[in-house]
C-alpha cells in the first residue's frame, strides 16, 4: 500500500465506510473521522496528502474546517489541498465552496472515477 495517507470527514456511517473503500481500491491509506474538528486534531498528529470534508457535520462543519486549517495552521498545513464533498445544488454552491478555501468538489452520487481524478489531480507519483 502506498505510503501517501487520505484523511476524511463525514459524520454519516455510511458516508464513511463508502469513501474509505473507493479510496483504499484506489491504493491508499484512509483514516476517517466524523467532523471538522476531529479532522483538525488528526491533521496536527499526522501527516496527511489529501484532505476530504462533507460540507454539513455537527460541531466543526466543512467551511468551519477548511477556515481554521486555511487562517490557523501553520505551513504546510495550511496549503494541503481540501476537497469539499457534498450533496449540495452545484449551481448555486461552488463560489461559496472555493471562496471559503477548498481546493476541489465533489458530489453525490460517490463513484470511484470521481475519486481517482480528484486523488490523481493532487497526488504527485514519487
Amino acid at each position: 500500500m502506498s505510503r501517501i495517507k487520505i484523511l476524511v470527514a463525514d459524520d454519516i456511517f455510511s458516508n464513511q465506510l463508502l469513501i474509505k473503500s473507493i479510496i483504499e481500491l484506489a491504493g491508499y491509506s484512509c483514516k476517517v473521522v466524523a467532523n471538522g474538528q476531529l479532522l483538525i486534531d488528526e491533521l496536527l498528529k499526522d501527516e496527511y496528502t489529501v484532505v476530504f470534508t462533507d460540507i454539513e457535520m455537527p460541531v466543526m462543519n466543512g467551511i468551519e474546517t477548511v477556515k481554521h486549517i486555511r487562517s490557523k495552521l501553520e505551513p504546510p498545513l495550511n496549503d494541503i489541498p481540501v476537497i469539499a464533498i457534498t450533496a449540495h445544488n452545484l449551481k448555486e454552491f461552488p463560489k461559496k465552496i472555493f471562496e471559503a478555501g477548498f481546493s476541489d468538489i465533489i458530489t453525490k452520487p460517490y463513484a470511484i472515477e470521481k475519486f481517482r481524478k480528484i486523488l490523481d489531480k493532487y497526488i504527485t507519483p514519487n
